[in-house]
């Protein structure tokens, strides 16, 4: 059975690989400018997984103005992340967890698949002290993940 984290936990640092191949950790890399958004996608270059991370995309601009990264997270290859993040210019790291590690700890890995997927698509969005701000599980509203997670980040900002 997967752990599951919740509003007000503490995430344990880890370490991918991003699209390029580059080592990612959480603690002192990705948030060392802010909040992070780690997001899971049950798998890149799907129809679900290209609106939801667009939408992250998109909202860019949003996401600086509160300080935070969009991190996406799938158990696809390094190569497949970088095609998925290369086709739609993402401009944000997709980390490869091709094992379902760091999804496993979280809670957003199945015990078993719908159909090829065993990543459930949620989002974490982790404060500076790596502090669970929200914990949004919505499979079906691709666009939900980045407006929520924007809502919390506002509302955090003093």
């Amino acid at each position: 059975m997967a752990a599951s984290v919740a509003v007000g936990d503490v995430v344990e640092d880890f370490e991918l690989l991003d699209e390029t191949g580059t080592p990612r950790r959480l603690d002192g890399d990705l948030l060392a400018t802010g909040p992070v958004v780690l997001f899971f996608y049950p798998a890149a270059l799907t129809s679900g997984c290209t609106i939801e991370s667009c939408r992250f995309r998109d909202l860019a601009e949003s996401f600086a103005e509160v300080k935070a990264t969009p991190v996406g997270i799938s158990r696809d290859a390094v190569p497949r992340q970088k095609r998925f993040a290369d086709t739609y210019a993402l401009g944000f790291p997709l980390l490869s967890d091709p094992d379902g590690v760091v999804a496993r700890r979280l809670g957003a890995r199945r015990s078993y698949a719908v159909g090829p997927f065993l990543t459930r698509r949620m989002t974490f969005v982790i404060d500076t002290d790596r502090r669970v701000l929200e914990v949004i599980n919505n499979e079906a509203g691709m666009q939900i993940h980045a407006d929520r997670s924007l809502e919390v980040l506002r509302a955090r900002q003093p």
